[in-house]
């Protein structure tokens, strides 16, 4: 009887999990700003995945691979526009600007007994200072655009929120797996080897990381210069909580001479760093902080071996965070960083 009641009381405990993984889970339909919206959000532990689709009918559309957090404590979700996967839209639908990629900050809450809502902001994705619109999203039994999604929505609380399950879709988009915390202790443990120069099978036989003695320069100019003339990318976004965050910089596999500068809101945090396998250790205070911030990594140069590559792991209130960054001549890693609200009793 003892086993029979534990039994239950995990089952119990598991079903509670999906279920509650389940209310952010689904499609969603309304707007956001102008555009005619249908979300598609999947919970995979802290992290969401999915499609979107702005549209002005079913043959029209715009769609993208989504990534977002879900925190059940404040009940906000962040989400964002990650790579356009199809585009059968002509014309614009968002404005003047046309299709641009879009990043949403939002509340979940349940209005009505069998009614859940998306409400909050939006704005351009690379851009924070580019307002959107509106979030206004309601939840739906199906989506009236059917994708490979359909399967993880229709049977998730049946199996198919199995993280393999989730992530065997995911690499349908190309979303690149996350870098685990073994993978962090591996790397800041690994010995720097230098490359014997007449080795004729180093292609084959280099160590993972190698370090070599002249990096590719890039154009004149200060790493304000830039700053301000290239283009910036959108490499991830970062939900922050609690007091403080800590953001650790290696090079991303090949210890090449790689040489970066890091802006936080426009202003220079450091700069002329060398990155390697030991970790620079960088902490800011969140309450110094406002709601939104753009951390920009520019490459000072480009390493032996192009592009300047750097691994950022973000610990933030005990929960970690990576991102893969690249930077170019032409181009910077932009990671945005958005305060979560710290309670929210509206479900």
């Amino acid at each position: 009887m003892k086993t029979y009641i534990l039994l239950l009381l995990l089952f119990c405990g598991f079903l509670s999990n999906v279920l509650q993984s389940q209310t952010i889970t689904g499609a969603w339909k309304g707007r956001i700003g102008s555009a005619h919206t249908e979300l598609k959000l999947i919970k995979k532990g802290d992290s969401l995945l999915g499609t979107s689709y702005y549209y002005t009918s079913r043959n029209n559309y715009v769609r993208y691979a989504v990534k977002g957090y879900f925190d059940p404590n404040s009940n906000s979700v962040v989400w964002w526009d990650d790579a356009m996967l199809e585009d059968r839209l002509s014309g614009k639908i968002f404005g003047a600007d046309g299709k641009e990629a879009l990043l949403s900050v939002a509340d979940f809450n349940c209005p009505g007994e069998k009614t859940m809502r998306l409400d909050g902001e939006s704005t351009d994705r690379d851009d924070k200072d580019k307002p959107r619109g509106t979030v206004a999203l309601q939840k739906i039994t199906s989506s009236g655009f059917h994708d490979e999604w359909d399967f993880v929505l229709e049977n998730y609380i049946y199996g198919a929120n199995d993280p393999e399950i989730i992530d065997s879709v995911a690499r349908m988009h190309g979303v690149p797996n996350e870098v685990t915390e073994e993978r962090e202790t591996e790397l800041a443990s690994t010995t720097v080897k230098s490359v014997p120069k007449n080795d004729p099978s180093i292609a084959v036989k280099a160590p993972p990381i190698v370090e070599k003695k002249k990096a590719t320069p890039v154009p004149a100019g200060t790493a304000q210069q830039k700053f301000s003339t290239r283009e910036k990318k959108l490499a991830t976004v970062i939900p922050i909580t609690g007091d403080s965050i800590e953001l650790r910089f290696y090079d991303n596999a090949v210890v090449d001479g790689d040489s970066i500068a890091v802006f936080m809101n426009d202003k220079m945090v450091f700069e002329h760093v060398r990155l390697n396998n030991k970790p620079y250790t960088l902490k800011l205070s969140v309450d110094d902080l406002p709601e939104d911030n753009e951390m920009v990594m520019v490459a000072e140069n480009l390493g032996t071996i192009p592009p300047n590559t750097s691994l950022m792991v973000a610990i933030v209130d005990g929960k970690r965070f990576e991102a893969r960054l690249e930077s170019t001549e032409n181009s910077s890693a932009l990671i945005r960083f958005i305060k979560q609200k710290k309670n929210n009793n509206r479900q």
